[in-house]
């Protein structure tokens, strides 16, 4: 293959290192068991660069696991926010655990605190999937969720919270925009 991508055609190895050289460049052989061998003429240095970046994109794939902790009595506006933090987390691809922690007399009513689970999973199920549904372990209740693939995701939280407040503006103009906003 010549440097601009075009096919040479099969050479001898003479003349394929002759054409590199006329250009300046290097015949690097890309794929060595293919029969006849495949080489291509490029530099050998911006070559292997653009190999170890390939490789640095393979390695960053992976997700981040990030966690957003609640309380059995958690206030309307505060979940909200949460919830909002937990699609921005799902939106970007990754992983989030959600927590509940029962403090003192909490404990004697588990079952608060798991209905908040399954609200949490319900309100986050056109983002994500349950990785591994809600467990009690100790004083808390844990649940990984996962994001869905991106074509299916869809957003409720910040999106709707938003359509209030403008609603809210257009019935109310005196109010100032910035005292509304979440």
């Amino acid at each position: 293959m010549g440097a601009s991508g075009e096919q040479l055609g099969v050479l001898k190895l003479s003349d394929a290192i002759r054409k590199a050289q006329s250009l300046g460049l290097d015949l690097v052989e890309v794929a060595p068991t293919a029969n006849p061998p495949v080489c291509k003429i490029v530099d050998f240095g911006k070559f292997r660069y653009d190999i170890s970046k390939q490789e640095k994109e393979k390695k960053t794939s992976g997700t981040k696991l990030k966690e957003i902790k609640f309380r059995v009595n958690i206030d309307d506006h505060d979940y909200r926010t949460k919830l909002r933090h937990g699609e921005a987390f799902l939106d970007k691809g990754n992983k989030v655990r959600v927590q509940l922690q029962f403090r003192g007399r909490e404990m004697a009513h588990q079952e608060f605190g798991m209905q908040l689970m399954y609200k949490v999973r319900d309100d986050l199920n056109g983002m994500s999937q349950v990785e591994m549904e809600p467990k009690i372990a100790g004083r808390n209740i844990t649940m990984t969720l996962s994001p869905l693939p991106a074509a299916r995701r869809k957003r409720r939280f910040s999106v709707a919270d938003l359509r209030q407040v403008i609603v809210i503006v257009d019935v109310y103009p005196e109010l100032d925009f910035l005292q509304l906003c979440p």
